[in-house]
């Protein structure tokens, strides 16, 4: 499960990464910017080249990416946009990355460990 994630939210956050350059607001309601589209090109390439590795790395992207995505969920309730000064997020935004983090963690903490 951890591997196909990762090669899904790779594949996903590569693709709304490029897209964003060229849509903002993404689908209509997330919010972007140059500096989030970068953010998710980022992730997204670093989830393919995890989920590529096998499931130790896959796990591993999962949990450290999970983490980040909670990190930055409380930032973006709390925070106004930009967040930090750099990234534009709206509620859509931060709705969903409560809910990418919480599938993130609760796949790459769970499972077998290889």
């Amino acid at each position: 499960m951890a591997v196909t994630l990762a090669w899904v939210l790779g594949l996903v956050l590569t693709l709304v990464g490029v897209l964003g350059f060229f849509n903002d607001p993404v689908l209509g309601i997330f919010e972007v910017d140059p500096v989030h589209n970068v953010i998710h090109l980022l992730s997204g390439l670093v989830g393919l080249f995890a989920a590529s590795k096998g499931m130790t790395y896959a796990r591993q992207y999962l949990i450290v990416f999970g983490l980040i995505y909670a990190v930055v969920t409380v930032l973006g309730f709390t925070m106004e946009s930009p967040l930090l000064g750099l990234v534009s997020v709206n509620d859509w935004d931060n709705y969903l990355h409560a809910a990418i983090a919480a599938v993130s963690l609760l796949v790459g903490f769970s499972g077998k460990k290889s």
